[in-house]
């Protein structure tokens, strides 16, 4: 065979991978409202950018009728390319070969990409289409998914870790995104759960769709398993896009910096007015953190789980920033146990990536009820405080409002190691609000006054003036400064700037028992 006629087989033998499962396997693929896992990748990446790797792996099962077998690729598309000019690593399963199965060389061939990105120190993309472990190849499956889940854990820390889910997700395979840092699902068309329908309804007797089940409706709103949703692939890949932009290739780099165009000293008169001076009445803290960030540029994460506390990204002089705030719109902006997962695994995934975190913080304090007791609050709760205390990036803080308790404690105070707290004079600082105060304070004298309702007023005005101010916590060297609120960016701005080349040394330890 001489060389034309191998260079005609290998692009023969290119060919057929590249058709992936035939024709036929891609129009279904796309009747279905998915892309074919190299139309993803495509998408993604950089034009022109993607080098495959491991195109000729195949399967070495002998088992039942995969001898007979052809499965192109394995099943997944692997290799690296660049976004926005950034290395990164990818992987795509093919549900058109063998319904994206997942075997022995299927994760070979992910891990060997894992292991690259490690070594190189880029992001690793997992876009997740499958119908789970491929149950011809029986424990050799397992072992594929062990060995990969295995890596999602060592790299954690290391490199950012994305999954991407477009697809069904089911079984085992849910738990490398579970482990990864940020997921992704596509609505109508990707689905993760343990127990798919089918199982669910023979083993308790409940009727469910795979939607409802594990739609991205579901994950993104009742569950937090993912991160977001969007309507199709498209724009789930340009949210990916975004997200990689506000962060570092790994933990020893910052992340990239941009230009900034936004005044660094621009004043706020907006946030002058954005209390209400009812100290009941609720405001929208997406609105602050739009009048401090640079061009009012916020990009949040977990939108719509536990939205009585806000995370995302940000940029303040052109640089990254993760925000931690508290949403007086829903049940006052207290804590609870969502919430405090939510916020906990953020602060964890900024200290990680060398992020700075500021917070904004209007806390009445944990959520009351008996249903938050018995889930845990005192355990979940735990893990913010352990989160804050354990972060050593720049931490800056802005009191808005209230901060009561041990909710005040637990966003970023100076007792957790906040570099600097600001509060604005709408600020209150207590052990608890004015009014439960008074009642407990002054019992005996609202009992004995001639007026009881009017000498509890009284009484919870003098308790606010005299311990519930910003001052009283300025006095001691709690809040570092009382700044007005119209100058809260280029304070923070300042701050950050001044805190850039801080560094901590911690106890030598292997790593701690965080609450879980």
């Amino acid at each position: 065979m001489g060389t034309i006629d191998k260079l005609n087989e290998l692009q023969a033998r290119r060919a057929a991978i590249e058709a992936g499962g035939g024709a036929e396997k891609v129009e279904k693929q796309h009747q279905s409202g998915k892309k074919t896992a190299r139309e993803r990748i495509e998408m993604l990446l950089d034009e022109g950018s993607f080098v495959e790797v491991d195109a000729f792996v195949e399967h070495r099962c002998m088992e039942f009728s995969m001898p007979q077998t052809k499965a192109p690729g394995e099943g997944v598309v692997v290799g690296y390319g660049t976004i926005d000019g950034r290395l990164v690593y990818v992987y795509s399963q093919d549900f058109t070969v063998i319904g994206g199965s997942l075997g022995e060389m299927h994760a070979k061939k992910i891990c060997k990409v894992m292991d690259m990105a490690m070594k190189m120190g880029a992001p690793i993309i997992g876009i997740n289409d499958s119908g789970g472990a491929r149950i011809q190849e029986g424990v050799d499956a397992l072992s594929g998914f062990g060995d990969i889940f295995y890596r999602n854990t060592i790299a954690s820390g290391v490199i950012p870790q994305i999954s991407v889910i477009m697809g069904p997700c089911a079984g085992g395979a849910v738990y490398s995104p579970a482990i990864t840092d940020f997921t992704f699902m596509v609505e109508k068309t990707s689905q993760m759960f343990i127990t798919g329908p089918q199982v669910v309804e023979s083993v308790t007797g409940e009727k469910i769709t795979a939607e409802e089940l594990g739609g991205a409706a579901t994950h993104t709103s009742k569950s937090g398993v993912a991160h977001f949703k969007a309507e199709s692939d498209e724009a789930c890949l340009e949210q990916v896009k975004r997200l990689l932009s506000f962060l570092p290739s790994n933990n020893l780099e910052p992340a990239p910096c941009y230009e900034c165009t936004d005044d660094l000293n621009r004043l706020s008169e907006k946030l002058t007015t954005i209390v209400p001076d009812s100290a009941n009445k609720a405001y929208d803290i997406k609105a602050v953190i739009a009048e401090v960030v640079d061009n009012g540029d916020f990009f949040e994460v977990q939108s719509d789980f536990a939205k009585n506390i806000v995370i995302g990204f940000a940029r303040m002089n052109g640089s990254s920033i993760g925000i931690i705030a508290n949403q007086p719109n829903v049940s006052a902006g207290s804590l609870d146990v969502d919430s405090s997962d939510k916020a906990a695994r953020f602060v964890r995934f900024c200290d990680s990536f060398n992020i700075p975190i500021v917070t904004f913080t209007d806390v009445p304090g944990y959520l009351p009820g008996v249903n938050q007791e018995h889930e845990g609050i005192i355990r979940h709760g735990a893990k913010l405080l352990f989160a804050f205390s354990e972060a050593t990036v720049p931490k800056v803080n802005v009191i808005i409002r209230k901060a009561y308790g041990g909710a005040y404690i637990a966003m970023n105070s100076k007792h957790l190691g906040a570099d600097m707290v600001f509060a604005w004079p709408t600020s209150e600082i207590a052990v608890m609000g004015p009014e439960g105060a008074a009642n407990i304070i002054f019992r005996k004298d609202i009992a004995a006054a001639a007026d009881p309702i009017a000498e509890r007023s009284a009484k919870i005005e003098e308790y606010r003036n005299k311990f519930a101010s910003p001052y009283e916590a300025a006095k001691r060297g709690y809040v570092d400064d009382v700044i007005e609120p119209d100058s809260t960016r280029p304070r923070i701005i300042s701050a950050l700037e001044m805190l850039a080349s801080k560094r901590v040394e911690m106890p030598g330890k292997k790593h701690g028992n965080m609450p879980v």
